[in-house]
């Protein structure tokens, strides 16, 4: 059996618990607080944190192992990444966190379609129903009556 360490589905699910508590934390931090500062305080946590995680366990690796390729993608996703965290930002000090957040978690219906057009990924009938789903579960619950 597998170690739950080195299980993708482990590791995912943590990262949906974390993205549930960033929400709520985010809420209220961004309450009297320009969003955009708020995200600036929110990128110098996360840089320190990295910063310990990699001294801690020994994974710094030396710049110039990286390719070129993957620094123009890695780069090309920071700034997706902070552009995201910017939008989100501001969402959150606008509107509900309960709210926000579903339509923030559309990416994961983006993610199935982009992969499917850029990465050549393939998803089954069961796959799309559930993209299907998650699209329309996020609608429900963004809705406000």
């Amino acid at each position: 059996m597998k170690s739950a360490l080195v299980s993708w589905q482990v590791w995912a699910a943590l990262s949906a618990c974390f993205a549930a508590l960033t929400a709520i934390f985010a809420k209220v931090g961004v309450e009297n607080v320009n969003s955009d500062f708020a995200t600036f305080i929110r990128t110098i946590v996360i840089l320190f944190a990295l910063g310990a995680i990699l001294a801690s366990t020994g994974q710094w690796q030396s710049l110039s192992t990286v390719s070129v390729r993957s620094y123009a993608f890695l780069v090309l996703s920071g700034l997706a990444t902070g552009d995201s965290w910017v939008c989100y930002f501001r969402a959150l000090k606008l509107g509900d966190a309960a709210r926000v957040a579903p339509i923030d978690k559309m990416s994961v219906v983006l993610v199935a379609v982009f992969g499917v057009l850029f990465l050549g990924e393939r998803l089954s009938a069961p796959n799309w129903l559930g993209v299907t789903l998650i699209a329309a579960g996020a609608v429900l619950v963004a809705y406000k009556s």
